[in-house]
């Protein structure tokens, strides 16, 4: 799975929006103050983001690093196994 600094950035933001909005719904039906319900949603939004960075960086690490050859497009990869022929014939 290849995915890009900022689109991880984007997906963990609305992640965290999303479970931001549900906590300030729940919250808004409990009967708490309103500074509570605003710094507990505050809260679960910016933890959400952290939590679901953390999760990236470790997905990151465990993700070997060969992936380029996944990426190549079909004339690279027919390029190479040309390539790879040719050297082989030459031995």
């Amino acid at each position: 799975m290849y995915l890009s600094s900022r689109s991880a950035f984007v997906r963990n933001l609305s992640v965290s929006v999303v479970n931001g909005s549900i906590t300030l719904i729940i919250l808004l039906i409990a009967p708490l103050g309103l500074v509570a319900v605003i710094i507990n949603t505050l809260l679960v939004m910016l933890f959400s983001f952290v939590t679901a960075t953390a999760a990236d960086r470790i997905v990151g690490y465990l993700t070997p690093q060969t992936q380029e050859a996944e990426l190549l497009n079909r004339a690279n990869k027919a390029e190479i196994r040309q390539r790879d022929a040719d050297s082989s014939n030459i031995q």
